[in-house]
């Protein structure tokens, strides 16, 4: 019987497929995107759903706060540094539709945290934080804290937690169930997730691989540049933070490109984006109120 339903899956599938390239010749164009290229998302991302990834996040993300909050680490809603965070994060995040339409009912948040690190994040669903060292170790301009923070946005725009976690939800099918890699095509089994939703994976040490940081490096630059600030503060932000890392270790050692490949890759992406930032900032000149930050 499973395999008779297999059978029928497989033929779904493949007439489904046939349609669907019976009608592409027919299909309306849809308009180039301008701006950087970065591709599809992965097809991992729909091993996890997407709700039980950002429930997730909410709970760790406040339990964070929490904590820092215990620590009197928390910044209060009046410190300079997370109202000027806040500022940024308005003018970001109306530029998130486009790369992923569900950001629009995100329940976004910024918050500050005391702390040396040079970190900052944005966990599934729009929870943000920065931590004090980027900040103050780093002395950033409010571009270069929208490149950032357009960074760690794109993560979270992306779902590369959800794709890391569903590529850990196949990685232990495959352990459990032969065939668990061609449910990717032909529909997904729940219980695939399971390990990992048990798990309760940590976002907050989630490392992605260099593919993913060279993405969002990407897609946050555009973001910043939709949102009026000079994507060229990529530049003087890798440099920043090359200098503050020179004892990390090389490139092929770490799951994060290199300063320089980095700065490479901005200045290849360069021209793509700044008529974006020409534009916006055009606009925030004939408009003083939405200029502020």
């Amino acid at each position: 019987m499973k395999l008779m339903k297999s059978l029928l899956s497989v033929r779904r599938a493949a007439l489904l497929g046939s349609l669907l390239l019976a009608t592409a010749g027919v299909a309306a164009p849809q308009p180039p995107h301008e701006g950087v290229d970065v591709g599809k998302n992965s097809v991992f991302t729909k091993l996890m759903p997407a709700e039980d990834v950002e429930q997730m996040a909410r709970q760790q993300y406040h339990q964070q706060l929490a904590q820092a909050a215990q620590k009197h680490a928390l910044a209060p809603a009046d410190h300079p540094q997370l109202l000027r965070l806040r500022a940024i994060a308005r003018r970001l995040i109306p530029q998130t539709l486009a790369w992923n339409p569900r950001a629009r009912d995100w329940q976004w948040e910024v918050n500050l945290i005391s702390s040396r690190q040079i970190n900052a994040y944005c966990m599934p669903g729009g929870k943000i934080a920065f931590y004090t060292g980027i900040l103050d170790q780093l002395q950033l301009s409010d571009d270069e804290v929208a490149v950032v923070m357009g960074h760690e946005i794109a993560h979270a725009l992306r779902e590369h937690a959800r794709e890391r976690m569903g590529k850990s939800a196949v990685t232990n099918g495959v352990a459990r169930v032969g065939g668990a890699i061609a449910s990717l095509w032909l529909g997904v089994d729940p219980r695939l997730t399971d390990s990992v939703a048990r798990g309760g994976a940590n976002l907050l040490t989630l490392s992605f691989s260099r593919g993913d940081e060279s993405e969002a490096d990407l897609v946050g630059l555009e973001l910043a540049a939709r949102a009026g600030y000079d994507p060229r503060a990529g530049i003087t932000l890798w440099q920043k933070m090359s200098a503050a890392n020179k004892g990390a270790p090389p490139q092929w050692l770490s799951t994060h490109p290199s300063g320089k490949t980095r700065i490479a890759e901005i200045e290849q992406n360069l021209p793509k984006v700044l008529p974006l930032y020409e534009r916006a900032r055009a606009r925030l000149e004939r408009s003083p109120a939405a200029r502020r930050p």
